[in-house]
Protein backbone atom coordinates (compact mmCIF):
# COMPACT_ATOMS: atom_id res chain seq x y z
CA UNK A 1 0.00 0.00 0.00
CA UNK A 2 1.33 3.22 -0.32
CA UNK A 3 1.36 6.08 2.20
CA UNK A 4 -2.06 7.61 1.77
CA UNK A 5 -3.98 4.24 2.21
CA UNK A 6 -1.71 3.23 4.70
CA UNK A 7 -2.97 6.62 6.99
CA UNK A 8 -6.74 5.31 6.13
CA UNK A 9 -5.83 1.76 7.22
CA UNK A 10 -4.22 2.86 10.46
CA UNK A 11 -7.25 5.82 10.99
CA UNK A 12 -10.26 3.69 10.11
CA UNK A 13 -10.16 0.81 12.51
CA UNK A 14 -9.03 2.72 15.28
CA UNK A 15 -11.70 5.19 15.49
CA UNK A 16 -15.18 4.10 17.47
CA UNK A 17 -18.38 3.98 14.96
CA UNK A 18 -21.74 3.64 16.25
CA UNK A 19 -23.77 0.65 16.01
CA UNK A 20 -25.51 -0.10 13.02
CA UNK A 21 -28.11 -2.16 11.41
CA UNK A 22 -27.82 -5.91 11.72
CA UNK A 23 -28.69 -5.98 7.69
CA UNK A 24 -26.13 -6.43 4.62
CA UNK A 25 -26.68 -2.49 3.78
CA UNK A 26 -23.99 0.07 4.23
CA UNK A 27 -25.36 3.57 5.26
CA UNK A 28 -25.69 6.10 2.63
CA UNK A 29 -22.73 7.64 1.60
CA UNK A 30 -20.53 4.88 1.93
CA UNK A 31 -18.28 4.30 -1.63
CA UNK A 32 -18.37 1.91 -4.71
CA UNK A 33 -16.23 0.56 -7.28
CA UNK A 34 -17.42 1.86 -10.52
CA UNK A 35 -17.53 -0.04 -13.65
CA UNK A 36 -13.92 0.98 -15.26
CA UNK A 37 -12.08 -1.13 -12.18
CA UNK A 38 -10.37 1.97 -11.22
CA UNK A 39 -11.30 1.95 -7.44
CA UNK A 40 -13.78 2.73 -5.21
CA UNK A 41 -15.40 7.03 -5.50
CA UNK A 42 -17.13 8.59 -2.56
CA UNK A 43 -20.55 9.07 -3.66
CA UNK A 44 -21.71 10.96 -0.78
CA UNK A 45 -24.16 14.13 -1.07
CA UNK A 46 -22.94 15.33 -4.71
CA UNK A 47 -26.51 15.42 -5.30
CA UNK A 48 -25.93 15.14 -9.34
CA UNK A 49 -27.57 13.74 -10.91
CA UNK A 50 -26.30 10.82 -14.30
CA UNK A 51 -27.89 10.93 -18.00
CA UNK A 52 -30.66 8.56 -16.49
CA UNK A 53 -32.16 11.31 -14.76
CA UNK A 54 -31.97 9.05 -11.75
CA UNK A 55 -31.46 10.96 -8.29
CA UNK A 56 -28.35 11.04 -6.13
CA UNK A 57 -30.28 8.68 -3.35
CA UNK A 58 -30.60 6.31 -6.18
CA UNK A 59 -26.94 6.70 -7.16
CA UNK A 60 -26.11 6.22 -3.23
CA UNK A 61 -27.96 2.90 -2.77
CA UNK A 62 -26.66 1.75 -5.79
CA UNK A 63 -22.93 2.70 -3.65
CA UNK A 64 -24.45 1.04 -1.02
CA UNK A 65 -25.57 -1.95 -2.77
CA UNK A 66 -22.10 -2.55 -4.49
CA UNK A 67 -20.43 -1.81 -1.45
CA UNK A 68 -22.30 -4.37 -0.10
CA UNK A 69 -21.43 -7.05 -2.72
CA UNK A 70 -18.00 -6.16 -2.17
CA UNK A 71 -17.71 -6.83 1.69
CA UNK A 72 -19.65 -9.84 0.67
CA UNK A 73 -16.81 -10.91 -1.50
CA UNK A 74 -14.35 -11.00 1.00
CA UNK A 75 -16.67 -12.16 3.72
CA UNK A 76 -15.10 -15.99 3.78
CA UNK A 77 -11.26 -14.32 4.42
CA UNK A 78 -12.39 -11.92 7.36
CA UNK A 79 -13.98 -15.00 9.34
CA UNK A 80 -11.01 -17.14 8.41
CA UNK A 81 -8.40 -14.27 9.78
CA UNK A 82 -10.81 -13.75 12.79
CA UNK A 83 -11.18 -17.50 13.68
CA UNK A 84 -7.22 -17.36 13.64
CA UNK A 85 -7.69 -14.75 15.96
CA UNK A 86 -9.94 -15.62 18.45
CA UNK A 87 -10.49 -19.30 18.35
CA UNK A 88 -14.54 -18.22 18.58
CA UNK A 89 -16.91 -18.72 15.79
CA UNK A 90 -19.19 -16.62 17.25
CA UNK A 91 -16.66 -13.88 18.37
CA UNK A 92 -15.34 -14.32 14.48
CA UNK A 93 -19.11 -13.38 13.49
CA UNK A 94 -18.63 -10.38 15.80
CA UNK A 95 -15.06 -9.57 14.70
CA UNK A 96 -16.79 -9.79 11.00
CA UNK A 97 -19.91 -7.55 11.45
CA UNK A 98 -17.84 -4.86 13.30
CA UNK A 99 -15.49 -4.34 10.27
CA UNK A 100 -18.41 -4.01 7.80
CA UNK A 101 -19.69 -1.14 10.46
CA UNK A 102 -16.57 0.98 9.95
CA UNK A 103 -16.04 0.06 6.77
CA UNK A 104 -19.84 1.76 5.63
CA UNK A 105 -18.96 4.36 7.92
CA UNK A 106 -15.26 5.23 6.35
CA UNK A 107 -14.29 6.91 2.85
CA UNK A 108 -12.34 4.54 0.99
CA UNK A 109 -12.78 5.97 -2.44
CA UNK A 110 -8.43 6.37 -2.26
CA UNK A 111 -7.90 2.08 -1.17
CA UNK A 112 -6.32 0.05 -4.43
CA UNK A 113 -6.19 -2.79 -2.54
CA UNK A 114 -9.68 -3.55 -0.21
CA UNK A 115 -8.77 -6.80 0.56
CA UNK A 116 -5.77 -5.93 2.48
CA UNK A 117 -7.09 -2.43 4.30
CA UNK A 118 -10.39 -4.86 5.80
CA UNK A 119 -7.55 -7.29 6.53
CA UNK A 120 -5.91 -4.86 8.79
CA UNK A 121 -9.45 -3.58 10.30
CA UNK A 122 -10.22 -6.72 11.31
CA UNK A 123 -7.11 -7.23 12.80
CA UNK A 124 -7.31 -4.35 14.80
CA UNK A 125 -10.44 -5.47 15.96
CA UNK A 126 -9.35 -8.79 17.11
CA UNK A 127 -6.82 -7.10 18.94
CA UNK A 128 -8.90 -5.88 21.20
CA UNK A 129 -11.40 -8.17 21.33
CA UNK A 130 -8.20 -10.19 22.68
CA UNK A 131 -6.86 -7.59 24.96
CA UNK A 132 -10.90 -7.52 26.69
CA UNK A 133 -10.61 -11.25 26.88
CA UNK A 134 -7.49 -11.26 28.63
CA UNK A 135 -8.96 -9.25 30.96
CA UNK A 136 -11.55 -10.87 31.98
CA UNK A 137 -10.88 -14.17 31.01
CA UNK A 138 -12.07 -16.85 33.89
CA UNK A 139 -11.87 -20.87 32.10
CA UNK A 140 -8.40 -22.07 32.66
CA UNK A 141 -6.21 -22.35 29.27
CA UNK A 142 -4.99 -25.99 30.29
CA UNK A 143 -8.48 -27.09 29.51
CA UNK A 144 -9.68 -24.94 27.11
CA UNK A 145 -10.99 -26.15 23.70
CA UNK A 146 -11.79 -23.57 20.91
CA UNK A 147 -14.59 -24.05 19.37
CA UNK A 148 -14.57 -26.91 16.74
CA UNK A 149 -15.95 -26.38 12.82
CA UNK A 150 -18.18 -29.28 12.34
CA UNK A 151 -18.18 -30.95 8.72
CA UNK A 152 -20.76 -33.93 8.76
CA UNK A 153 -20.07 -35.91 5.50
CA UNK A 154 -23.06 -35.71 3.12
CA UNK A 155 -24.21 -32.58 4.96
CA UNK A 156 -24.68 -29.19 4.28
CA UNK A 157 -21.90 -27.37 2.09
CA UNK A 158 -18.03 -28.23 2.11
CA UNK A 159 -17.06 -25.37 0.90
CA UNK A 160 -17.77 -23.28 3.98
CA UNK A 161 -15.81 -26.00 6.58
CA UNK A 162 -12.58 -25.88 3.96
CA UNK A 163 -12.46 -21.93 3.96
CA UNK A 164 -11.89 -21.64 7.43
CA UNK A 165 -10.63 -25.10 8.71
CA UNK A 166 -7.56 -24.83 5.87
CA UNK A 167 -4.08 -25.52 7.67
CA UNK A 168 -5.87 -24.89 11.39
CA UNK A 169 -6.57 -27.69 13.34
CA UNK A 170 -7.38 -27.51 17.06
CA UNK A 171 -4.38 -28.12 18.42
CA UNK A 172 -2.61 -25.29 16.79
CA UNK A 173 -5.66 -23.06 18.03
CA UNK A 174 -4.98 -24.21 21.63
CA UNK A 175 -1.02 -23.39 20.99
CA UNK A 176 -2.40 -19.67 19.55
CA UNK A 177 -4.03 -19.27 22.88
CA UNK A 178 -0.99 -19.27 25.40
CA UNK A 179 0.27 -16.50 22.65
CA UNK A 180 -0.33 -12.18 24.07
CA UNK A 181 -2.42 -10.53 21.66
CA UNK A 182 -0.03 -8.57 20.19
CA UNK A 183 1.93 -11.96 19.57
CA UNK A 184 -1.25 -13.87 17.87
CA UNK A 185 -1.99 -10.69 15.65
CA UNK A 186 1.76 -10.80 14.40
CA UNK A 187 1.56 -14.57 13.47
CA UNK A 188 -1.55 -14.82 12.05
CA UNK A 189 -1.24 -11.92 9.94
CA UNK A 190 2.18 -12.50 8.82
CA UNK A 191 2.40 -15.83 8.36
CA UNK A 192 -1.22 -17.67 7.87
CA UNK A 193 -1.81 -14.72 5.90
CA UNK A 194 1.41 -12.87 4.28
CA UNK A 195 0.42 -9.11 5.79
CA UNK A 196 3.89 -7.08 5.91
CA UNK A 197 5.12 -6.56 9.32
CA UNK A 198 5.15 -2.68 8.20
CA UNK A 199 1.27 -2.71 8.13
CA UNK A 200 1.02 -4.72 11.55
CA UNK A 201 2.91 -2.40 13.05
CA UNK A 202 0.39 0.47 12.94
CA UNK A 203 -2.21 -2.32 14.34
CA UNK A 204 0.62 -3.22 17.47
CA UNK A 205 1.61 0.31 17.65
CA UNK A 206 5.13 -0.86 17.28
CA UNK A 207 8.12 -0.76 15.17
CA UNK A 208 8.50 -3.21 12.33
CA UNK A 209 11.71 -4.79 14.12
CA UNK A 210 9.52 -5.08 17.20
CA UNK A 211 6.97 -6.32 14.98
CA UNK A 212 9.06 -9.05 13.63
CA UNK A 213 10.20 -10.24 16.87
CA UNK A 214 6.75 -10.62 18.25
CA UNK A 215 6.33 -12.90 15.14
CA UNK A 216 9.75 -14.94 15.89
CA UNK A 217 8.20 -15.62 19.21
CA UNK A 218 5.17 -16.80 18.23
CA UNK A 219 6.66 -18.67 16.02
CA UNK A 220 8.65 -20.63 18.05
CA UNK A 221 6.26 -21.36 20.25
CA UNK A 222 4.02 -22.80 17.57
CA UNK A 223 6.88 -25.02 16.30
CA UNK A 224 8.22 -26.60 19.81
CA UNK A 225 4.53 -27.45 19.93
CA UNK A 226 3.86 -28.80 16.24
CA UNK A 227 3.34 -32.59 16.46
CA UNK A 228 4.47 -32.89 12.96
CA UNK A 229 2.30 -34.28 9.38
CA UNK A 230 0.08 -37.03 9.61
CA UNK A 231 -1.04 -39.56 7.40
CA UNK A 232 -3.84 -39.13 4.75
CA UNK A 233 -7.71 -38.54 5.57
CA UNK A 234 -8.31 -42.37 5.04
CA UNK A 235 -5.60 -43.55 7.30
CA UNK A 236 -6.08 -41.10 9.68
CA UNK A 237 -9.78 -42.23 9.94
CA UNK A 238 -8.77 -45.74 10.13
CA UNK A 239 -6.73 -44.83 13.91
CA UNK A 240 -9.46 -42.93 14.99
CA UNK A 241 -11.74 -45.90 14.42
CA UNK A 242 -9.20 -48.27 15.55
CA UNK A 243 -9.19 -45.95 18.98
CA UNK A 244 -12.71 -45.91 19.48
CA UNK A 245 -12.92 -49.89 18.62
CA UNK A 246 -10.16 -50.70 21.24
CA UNK A 247 -12.22 -48.47 23.87
CA UNK A 248 -15.33 -49.83 23.57
CA UNK A 249 -14.03 -53.40 23.95
CA UNK A 250 -11.85 -52.48 26.82
CA UNK A 251 -8.45 -53.14 25.02
CA UNK A 252 -5.83 -51.93 26.73
CA UNK A 253 -3.19 -53.39 24.55
CA UNK A 254 -4.68 -52.13 21.49
CA UNK A 255 -5.19 -48.61 22.87
CA UNK A 256 -1.52 -47.92 23.62
CA UNK A 257 -0.72 -49.43 19.65
CA UNK A 258 -2.72 -46.24 18.31
CA UNK A 259 -1.16 -43.89 20.96
CA UNK A 260 1.76 -41.55 21.01
CA UNK A 261 3.35 -41.91 24.27
CA UNK A 262 3.27 -38.32 25.07
CA UNK A 263 -0.26 -37.90 23.76
CA UNK A 264 -2.21 -35.35 25.46
CA UNK A 265 -5.88 -35.33 26.10
CA UNK A 266 -7.96 -31.95 26.84
CA UNK A 267 -11.65 -32.06 27.99
CA UNK A 268 -13.61 -29.29 28.20
CA UNK A 269 -16.82 -29.33 29.99
CA UNK A 270 -17.60 -25.52 30.11
CA UNK A 271 -19.13 -23.77 33.28
CA UNK A 272 -22.33 -25.88 33.68
CA UNK A 273 -19.90 -29.27 33.67
CA UNK A 274 -16.64 -27.83 35.20
CA UNK A 275 -15.84 -31.63 37.16
CA UNK A 276 -16.00 -32.79 33.25
CA UNK A 277 -12.82 -30.63 32.30
CA UNK A 278 -9.68 -32.10 32.78
CA UNK A 279 -5.85 -32.46 31.12
CA UNK A 280 -4.72 -36.06 30.96
CA UNK A 281 -1.10 -36.34 29.81
CA UNK A 282 0.82 -39.39 28.49
CA UNK A 283 -0.76 -42.66 26.90
CA UNK A 284 -1.33 -44.66 29.74
CA UNK A 285 -2.94 -42.28 31.84
CA UNK A 286 -5.50 -41.41 28.71
CA UNK A 287 -5.63 -45.13 28.24
CA UNK A 288 -7.11 -45.38 31.88
CA UNK A 289 -9.52 -42.59 31.02
CA UNK A 290 -10.40 -43.93 28.46
CA UNK A 291 -11.12 -47.57 29.88
CA UNK A 292 -12.76 -46.13 32.74
CA UNK A 293 -15.96 -44.67 30.47
CA UNK A 294 -16.08 -47.92 28.35
CA UNK A 295 -19.38 -48.98 29.86
CA UNK A 296 -21.33 -45.80 28.60
CA UNK A 297 -22.15 -47.22 25.38
CA UNK A 298 -23.05 -44.00 23.64
CA UNK A 299 -24.76 -43.47 19.75
CA UNK A 300 -21.81 -42.20 17.96
CA UNK A 301 -21.49 -40.05 14.96
CA UNK A 302 -18.37 -39.68 12.63
CA UNK A 303 -17.41 -36.53 11.82
CA UNK A 304 -14.62 -34.32 10.42
CA UNK A 305 -13.47 -31.27 13.05
CA UNK A 306 -11.46 -28.86 11.43
CA UNK A 307 -10.41 -31.57 8.85
CA UNK A 308 -9.40 -34.02 11.44
CA UNK A 309 -11.32 -37.41 12.28
CA UNK A 310 -13.75 -36.70 14.98
CA UNK A 311 -16.64 -38.29 16.90
CA UNK A 312 -20.14 -37.02 18.20
CA UNK A 313 -21.38 -38.86 21.36
CA UNK A 314 -25.07 -38.86 20.94
CA UNK A 315 -27.72 -39.29 24.01
CA UNK A 316 -31.17 -39.21 23.65
CA UNK A 317 -30.80 -37.52 20.18
CA UNK A 318 -28.87 -34.91 21.77
CA UNK A 319 -25.00 -33.91 21.16
CA UNK A 320 -23.54 -35.21 24.43
CA UNK A 321 -19.68 -35.33 24.06
CA UNK A 322 -17.43 -34.22 20.82
CA UNK A 323 -13.77 -35.72 20.26
CA UNK A 324 -11.49 -34.58 18.19
CA UNK A 325 -7.68 -36.44 17.25
CA UNK A 326 -4.89 -34.71 16.09
CA UNK A 327 -2.73 -37.61 14.25
CA UNK A 328 0.99 -37.37 13.41
CA UNK A 329 2.58 -40.26 11.77
CA UNK A 330 0.70 -43.20 12.87
CA UNK A 331 0.03 -42.63 16.11
CA UNK A 332 -2.72 -40.22 17.72
CA UNK A 333 -0.92 -36.97 19.43
CA UNK A 334 -3.63 -34.66 20.46
CA UNK A 335 -7.49 -35.66 21.94
CA UNK A 336 -9.74 -32.70 22.43
CA UNK A 337 -13.06 -33.63 23.90
CA UNK A 338 -16.28 -31.11 23.89
CA UNK A 339 -18.32 -31.49 26.42
CA UNK A 340 -19.52 -28.40 27.23
CA UNK A 341 -23.68 -28.65 26.87
CA UNK A 342 -24.07 -24.55 25.64
CA UNK A 343 -21.42 -24.80 23.16
CA UNK A 344 -21.99 -28.29 21.79
CA UNK A 345 -26.09 -26.92 21.57
CA UNK A 346 -24.28 -24.07 19.35
CA UNK A 347 -23.07 -26.59 16.71
CA UNK A 348 -26.43 -26.63 15.40
CA UNK A 349 -26.28 -30.21 14.24
CA UNK A 350 -29.14 -31.59 11.78
CA UNK A 351 -31.70 -33.75 13.59
CA UNK A 352 -31.52 -35.49 10.48
CA UNK A 353 -27.33 -36.05 10.82
CA UNK A 354 -28.22 -36.77 14.53
CA UNK A 355 -30.66 -39.74 13.73
CA UNK A 356 -27.84 -41.08 11.84
CA UNK A 357 -25.77 -42.09 15.02
CA UNK A 358 -25.76 -45.79 15.56
CA UNK A 359 -24.16 -47.88 18.79
CA UNK A 360 -20.70 -49.51 18.02
CA UNK A 361 -20.86 -53.17 17.99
Amino acid sequence: MDETTRERAEGAPGGKTAAGPTGAGPASGSGSRDDSGSGLRDDSGSGSRDNSGSGSGSREGSAAEALARRFDADRGHLRAVAYRMLGSLSEAEDAVQETWFKLSRTDVSGVANLTGWLTTVIGRVCLDMLRSRGSRREDPLDTYVPDPIVHIPGVGDPEHAAELTESVGLALLVVLETLSPAERLAFVLHDMFAVSFDEIARIVDRTPTATRQLASRARRRVQDADPGPGPDARRQREIADAFLAASQGGDFEGLLAVLDPDAVLRADGGPLLAGASKLVRGAEAIVRQALMYASFRNAALPLVVNGAPAVLGVVDGKPASLLAFTIAGDRIVRMHVLADPERLAALDIPEEALARAVYPD
